[in-house]
C-alpha cells in the first residue's frame, strides 16, 4: 500500500524543563521547529489545528505554515483542522491559495466543524446555524478551489458575481480534505463534493470507523466519480519502550482530559481509561515496534492512504515531542511499511 505519514499539531501549551507553562510565541517557534524535523527526516505532511482557547497557541494555522513552508522544502502542508463555519470561504481561499504559491504547490486544506465552538461567537456566527453555515461555505469552497470566475448567491454567505480569486491556482485544484468525526452525512457530503476524507479519531477503536471509509468508496462509485484519498488522524507518543511513552503521556493526557471533560459534562477519566484507550483504542502510544502495529492495523482497516499522528498532548514537553518525531519518522514509518508489504 502506498501510504503517506505525517504528524498533527494543535500548538498545545507546553511546559519547560522546570515545569513552568510556555508563553505562546514560544510554543508557536516549537511548532515550527518539530515541522522543520519532519521535513528534515522525511515525513510526507504536518497538519496544524485552529483553536481560540488558552489551552492552544494557534489561532492562525495558515500563518505558521508558511513559517514553515520557508524553512523547508517537501513537506506537505495542512491544517489541522481549518473551521469553515466560521470562516468566509473566499478568505480561506486566498490564504491558501498565497500559502500554495509560497511553497510551490504544498499547500492543503483539511476542512471541519472543528470540536470546540468558541469560533462561532468570536466571528459573530449564531451556533443555532452551525450545520447550515457549513453545508453552504462548503459548497462554496469546493467551486473556489477550482479555480476560474465563479457566480454564486449565498443565503448566509457573501454573493459573488463573475469574480475570479488572486493569487491563481499554478498546480491545479487547491488540495481539500473533509474531516469527519463520526456523521454518515458528513461522509456523504464529502463524496458529493469529490473530496478526500480525513478521519478524525479521538477515541475508541479505529476498526470502528472502518463502515465511513467503506461509505465513503461506495457514494464516489455511485455518484460515478472516482477514488478519492482516505486518510485519519489520531493521538499516541513514542519512546525507547511502552512504559516509558506511556508515563510520559498519561499525565498531560489526564490534565487535559479532565479539563475538556469537566466543560463537556464527560465523567472523571483515570489511569484505567488512558490503559484501556492505549491498549484496545486508537492512541499510537509505545515503542516503535508497538506503535507501528497500531498504525499498521489501522491503515489497513480503513485502507487509508494517508496517517496522521498527532504529536502534542496538553503540556507534554517540547523536547519529548522532537524524540517522538524522530523515532516515528526513522523508526516506525519503515517498520509500518514493512508490515503493509507483507
Amino acid at each position: 500500500m502506498d501510504v503517506e505519514f505525517g504528524i498533527d499539531t494543535f500548538g498545545d501549551i507546553t511546559e519547560d524543563a522546570n515545569g513552568k507553562l510556555l508563553p505562546d510565541d514560544a510554543v508557536i517557534r516549537n511548532v515550527i521547529d518539530e515541522a522543520v524535523l519532519a521535513d528534515q527526516l522525511g515525513l510526507d505532511a504536518v497538519g496544524i489545528g485552529e483553536h481560540h482557547r488558552n489551552d492552544f497557541a494557534i489561532s492562525s494555522p495558515d500563518m505558521v505554515l508558511a513559517a514553515i513552508a520557508a524553512r523547508t522544502s517537501r513537506i506537505k502542508l495542512a491544517t489541522a483542522v481549518t473551521v469553515l463555519s466560521s470562516d468566509d470561504p473566499v478568505r480561506v481561499f486566498e490564504r491558501f491559495s498565497t500559502l500554495d504559491a509560497i511553497s510551490s504547490g504544498r499547500a492543503e486544506v483539511v476542512v471541519g466543524r472543528g470540536s470546540f465552538v468558541e469560533s462561532f461567537p468570536l466571528f459573530g456566527y449564531d451556533l443555532q446555524d452551525y450545520e447550515a453555515l457549513f453545508e453552504e461555505k462548503l459548497e462554496l469552497f469546493a467551486k473556489l478551489i477550482q479555480g476560474g470566475s465563479h457566480t454564486w448567491k449565498g443565503t448566509l454567505t457573501q454573493s459573488l458575481d463573475d469574480v475570479e480569486l488572486h493569487p491563481r491556482l499554478a498546480s491545479g485544484p487547491l488540495k481539500t480534505w473533509v474531516a469527519v468525526g463520526g456523521s454518515p452525512q458528513s461522509v456523504i457530503r464529502a463524496a458529493t463534493y469529490d473530496l478526500p476524507l480525513m478521519l478524525a479519531i479521538i477515541g475508541g477503536p479505529v476498526e470502528r470507523f472502518a463502515p465511513f471509509a467503506d461509505l465513503h468508496r461506495r457514494a464516489l462509485e455511485e455518484l460515478g466519480k472516482g477514488p478519492q484519498p482516505i486518510g485519519y488522524h489520531t493521538y499516541g507518543h513514542i519512546a525507547s519502550t511502552d512504559d516509558e511513552a506511556r508515563e510520559r503521556m498519561y499525565k498531560p493526557w489526564l490534565e487535559q482530559t479532565r479539563r475538556i471533560g469537566a466543560e463537556r459534562g464527560w465523567g472523571r477519566m483515570d489511569r484505567s481509561h488512558f490503559e484501556q484507550e492505549a491498549d484496545h483504542g486508537s492512541m499510537a502510544v509505545g515503542s516503535p515496534e508497538t506503535v507501528a502495529r497500531k498504525i499498521a492495523d489501522g491503515v489497513k482497516a480503513l485502507g487509508a492512504t494517508r496517517f496522521q499522528l498527532k504529536i502534542s498532548t496538553g503540556r507534554l514537553p517540547h523536547e519529548a515531542l522532537l524524540d517522538s518525531v524522530h523515532l516515528y519518522a526513522t523508526e516506525v514509518v519503515p517498520l509500518v511499511k514493512d508490515m503493509l508489504s507483507e
